[in-house]
């Protein structure tokens, strides 16, 4: 059965970095597609980096290069490596993954969510 389970979410002030783990369970390297979502309060869910299952990543324009996605095959963990960060990327950010090679950002494509990890900005 696929598990994920998030950690390192936390307060930081503008500038700040932080780091997420998104530890998986159950899965195959080489079969799924990792991506991580966030969640503003009082807006829609949104992709902000996905890892497919080669390797390659992308990432939202919106991201403007402080974000990071990486994976540790040998470990099952997927990071998001969060630096200068802002006010506005206050949110609640979630690891996901899905069966297939190709990611996609859109949130009904994934079948496996992590719990969320609260990441707070201040200024």
């Amino acid at each position: 059965q696929v598990r994920l389970v998030e950690s390192g979410g936390g307060s930081v002030q503008a500038g700040g970095s932080l780091r997420l783990s998104c530890e998986v369970f159950g899965y195959t390297p080489g079969s799924f597609c990792m991506a991580w979502f966030r969640q503003a309060p009082g807006k829609e869910r949104e992709g902000v980096a996905i890892m497919n299952s080669d390797g390659t990543t992308r990432y939202a324009e919106s991201i403007q290069g402080h974000l990071t996605i990486s994976q540790d095959n040998a470990r099952g963990t997927l990071f998001l490596q969060m630096n200068s960060l802002k006010p506005e990327d206050t949110a609640t950010y979630y690891c996901a993954a899905r069966w297939g090679h190709f990611c996609t950002v859109v949130v009904g494509d994934y079948n496996y969510w992590g719990q969320g990890s609260q990441v707070t900005v201040s200024s």
